[in-house]
């Protein structure tokens, strides 16, 4: 990944990683495989947003309008395809887990809870609104670190009147019914 990034997104893929570990072991998941998606979970992010597009259409990977207006998007899905098919990952929870850590998805496996959480909470990271809280909960109720991330995420985006990507709403949607 080093060859492949920034230094600024290395340093941050690092941290993923390690977070992504920690949290795996604390919540009794595999911590190889947590490494590994967080190693990889962002290896589309530092293609341009042309190349973004234009690798997706190659691979057949469906563009939404809110991912043609906001291509970045795009990183979490085709990164899971180039992790496949570039760096040879096989294990469908590490591709999933790559593929939903932006937007997540209803019914996450705990894999991808992680990833979607530490790419969140990683140490690097400190302008997310209630990021200590949500630091906390990650290490004791990742489900609730997941709502917490979802809504304040939303809540974000409605307030500075950014696009919303359907598979945020259909996440939230769901772990709020969780929570009920």
């Amino acid at each position: 990944m080093k060859k492949v990034m920034d230094e600024e997104r290395y340093e941050h893929t690092l941290s993923v990683a390690y977070t992504a570990a920690n949290l795996a072991a604390v919540h009794g998941a595999d911590v190889e495989k947590a490494l590994r998606a967080g190693i990889l979970h962002d290896c589309a992010k530092c293609l341009s947003d042309s190349e973004k597009l234009a690798l997706c259409e190659k691979f057949h990977i469906n563009i939404s309008a809110v991912e043609r207006r906001n291509p970045s998007l795009l990183h979490a899905e085709l990164g899971a395809k180039l992790a496949k098919d570039l760096y040879e990952e096989t294990d469908k929870d590490v591709l999933n887990a790559i593929s939903s850590h932006t937007t997540g998805r209803p019914g996450m496996s705990l894999l991808e809870k992680i990833i979607f959480v530490a790419d969140y909470i990683e140490p690097g990271r400190n302008k997310a609104a209630n990021l200590l809280q949500i630091r906390r909960l990650a290490f004791c109720d990742i489900d609730q670190a997941v709502l917490k991330i979802l809504q304040d995420t939303m809540e974000y985006l409605t307030k500075t009147k950014s696009d919303i990507h359907p598979g945020t709403q259909r996440t939230l949607d769901y772990y709020l019914k969780q929570a009920k």
